[in-house]
């Protein structure tokens, strides 16, 4: 298909009028996209009590693609009464994410038994007694729950506490397999694993680097801040392997003037090798230090190890730099003079930088970097890891974590007499190894889909498919259902955000609670995921002891034990009676002390990986389509880079001339982890040559479990990989 020469535009607002359809009409969306609910996708933290299509700074309107696919999913007709009856197992597989996703909502909670071709309908009381009973026949630790950035902070704290007073840690969510080395990297330098500024100050920013993501198809409404920065003569810096559309051009539908001329965006584009950031960041903090562009006393007085980190820039061979980064002299130069020229800067990244075995310290080297000019602890400047759900922020917030914060334990205890776990809890990751080494039975999944967003697809199903019973809370069907079986599945089918009975709150990735107000089932058979987690947990652990679990279905309840545990929240408490969202506190720094242990921000040195693969080989980068929320899949298409299909390889034309190969070949493509038939070899000039793309999910059997040792996070990208012809056919063969 033809790709189109600008972000949004044109294209955007058909597409919306397409989606109204969907929807029932364009006035039922509007509706929808207008009730007072935090937005349903990016963590942006859009919506809430001034209504949806409203930033945190109250302009209207704001809204973007990514919000309307979402609430459309949800607006959809209920799965047909037949469906599980009519689609087996062995044809739910062959169902790609898609068209699992355009199945329908789930209304009927339904269970599979291994050795069943089928899903057969169950109610809810059966549903509830069979997780019930294996719950109490089980050890605890034989279990893990596991919460995606879908879910309200007032169920995931819910959940949190059952799984810790039933006697396990190993709770974790989503992030550990997207952001958690932000988390980690940022800890490490500044004390704090969240944005160290607010919607305001990226706003009043002259230069603003996006590293490493594309938050023109993932973020869109991050684009209008872009807008307004280059309108009055800022700057925006990209560093990213593909020249991807929207960062180039960007057209804003709800500014006539941006519509209809586009605004460029990317100042200065500079394309790394895969893998090569950590390079790059070390070059230009390298160069700003020999401009003498740096803030010696801000770096003396307000930082350590200032003399450990020159010495160590000094040390780096220049010509290393440039092999390892693969970016010329003259562009780091360019990059250098421009954040030297600078007075407000904004250091914004997503998962480019963190699916890498060194994410964090790729985190740790753009915190070097800020701090160098002293652009973190002060006003209209700071760090802005880019979130990819609506509450994954919140998630962690609440205490989602293997091991809880010292302060939530803690207060957890005393406030309400309960005996915490203090076992090391498993990671995502180290959930899945268990379950495959049959250690756990029982796994619990609070939203999202874990089988899809994990490396190694072939593994995560092997994984699955050893435990007694796996259970699933969802709106919708995705590939896990279909692929991560136990020994019994059951899917219960739970009300979307702007469906539930009572309020709920979300955080934004700039630290902003929002409060949801919910609103009128659309379909007969779902419940309040607060609804479900309290059965369960008073069906385990009864009444009697710390926790009433009959009464903590009450949001507000919830909402004033998440104010007495959680740090920073105490306005929490009265949200639902005063409407008034807040900023956490002690989240943004405008003046340089840190929560450290000597108020100091902790300069980190490192040594410059080598780039993975061999000769040979292609380094590997996993992507997302402009048509795709993190594992949800709205469009086989991909507009903006002009794809048509899924099942392809985005190569430059002159790795394709150099391995001998032609256009729309198809391929075998095989990492150490696996092989996938019939790729479509697809001509993109605009990747970095030696470096390939491939679409997320379904290249996931190729990725390796190899993950950052600091935050357990897998290398989604910067895998090594082969391409040979694929000689005997088989349609639609992925490994």
């Amino acid at each position: 298909m033809r790709r189109v020469k600008s972000g949004g535009g044109w294209p955007a607002v058909f597409y919306t009028f397409r989606k109204a359809r969907e929807a029932g009409g364009l006035w039922k969306l509007w509706k929808a996209m207008r009730s007072k609910n935090a937005c349903k996708t990016c963590a942006v933290g859009m919506g809430g009590q001034q209504g949806g299509m409203v930033n945190e700074r109250g302009v209207f309107p704001e809204v973007c693609k990514k919000s309307l696919q979402a609430m459309v999913a949800d607006m959809q007709g209920a799965v047909k009464h037949d469906f599980f009856q009519t689609y087996s197992i062995p044809q739910l597989q062959s169902f790609s994410p898609r068209e699992l996703e355009s199945s329908g909502r789930l209304t009927q909670p339904v269970i599979h038994r291994r050795g069943e071709n089928y899903y057969q309908p169950i109610s809810w009381d059966e549903a509830f007694a069979k997780i019930v009973g294996k719950l109490k026949a089980i050890t605890a630790d034989e279990s893990f729950w596991y919460f995606s950035g879908r879910s309200s902070n007032e169920a995931g704290f819910l959940l949190q506490v059952f799984a810790r007073m039933y006697g396990t840690n190993n709770v974790n969510n989503c992030s550990y397999y997207c952001h958690q080395a932000s988390g980690v990297g940022l800890n490490s330098v500044l004390g704090t694993g969240t944005a160290t500024l607010t919607l305001e100050d990226v706003d009043h920013a002259d230069l603003v680097f996006v590293i490493g993501g594309n938050p023109a198809s993932n973020h869109p409404r991050l684009m209008t801040t872009m807008k307004h920065i280059r309108r009055r003569g800022g700057h925006v810096v990209v560093i990213n392997p593909i020249v991807e559309t929207g960062l180039v051009n960007f057209s804003v539908p709800s500014d006539p003037l941006s519509l209809f001329f586009g605004t460029r965006i990317a100042s200065l584009y500079v394309q790394p090798h895969i893998g090569g950031d950590l390079a790059l960041l070390t070059g230009v903090a390298k160069r700003i230090v020999e401009m003498n562009a740096h803030d010696e006393a801000f770096l003396t007085t307000y930082c350590d190890h200032w003399p450990a980190l020159k010495a160590n820039l000094a040390a780096h061979d220049w010509n290393e730099i440039y092999l390892k980064s693969g970016v010329s002299a003259e562009a780091i130069d360019a990059i250098a003079t421009r954040y030297a020229a600078a007075e407000n800067v904004v250091f914004t990244w997503t998962m480019g930088i963190t699916h890498h075995t060194f994410g964090v310290e790729n985190v740790e080297a753009i915190a070097n970097l800020a701090l160098l000019r002293g652009m973190v602890g002060r006003s209209n400047a700071g760090l802005l890891p880019i979130r990819g759900h609506s509450n994954v922020q919140g998630i962690g917030s609440v205490g989602v974590t293997p091991k809880l914060k010292d302060a939530i334990f803690d207060r957890l205890q005393s406030e309400f007499g309960m005996t915490l776990p203090t076992t090391s809890g498993l990671d995502t990751l180290a959930c899945m190894e268990a379950a495959q080494r049959r250690e756990l039975k029982v796994g619990f999944c609070l939203g999202g889909n874990l089988y899809g967003s994990n490396p190694d697809a072939d593994y995560a199903r092997n994984a699955m498919n050893q435990l007694e019973l796996l259970v699933y809370l969802n709106t919708t069907l995705n590939t896990g259902h279909a692929h991560g079986l136990a020994d019994e599945t059951i899917i219960l089918p739970v009300l979307a955000r702007d469906e539930e009975p009572q309020a709920t709150t979300q955080e934004s990735m700039f630290n902003y609670i929002r409060l949801s107000d919910g609103g009128p089932a659309r379909h007969e058979g779902p419940r309040s995921e607060i609804e479900v987690i309290a059965r369960i947990a008073q069906g385990v652990l009864g009444n009697d002891g710390p926790m009433n679990w009959q009464s903590m279905q009450d949001t507000n309840r919830i909402r004033d034990a998440i104010s007495r545990v959680v740090p920073g929240f105490d306005q929490i408490k009265t949200i639902g009676a005063t409407r008034r969202e807040f900023q956490l506190a002690g989240r943004t720094f405008h003046t340089p002390h840190f929560p450290t242990a000597n108020g100091k921000a902790q300069l980190r040195a490192h040594s410059l990986p080598e780039l993975a693969g061999k000769p040979g080989e292609l380094r590997l980068m996993t992507i997302r389509s402009e048509g795709q929320f993190n594992t949800v899949v709205y469009e086989d298409y991909d507009l903006y880079r002009g794809i048509e299909g899924r099942l392809v390889i985005l190569i430059h034309p002159d790795d394709i001339a150099r391995l001998g190969l032609e256009d729309r070949q198809p391929v075998v493509v095989s990492s150490t982890t696996g092989t996938m038939h019939n790729i479509r070899i697809t001509a993109f000039s605009k990747i970095r040559p030696g470096n390939v793309a491939m679409y997320y999910p379904e290249c996931n059997v190729l990725v390796p479990r190899t993950s950052d040792p600091r935050s357990r996070t897998p290398s989604f990208k910067s895998i090594p990989v082969t391409l040979r012809p694929e000689l005997a056919q088989v349609a639609g063969q992925t490994g």
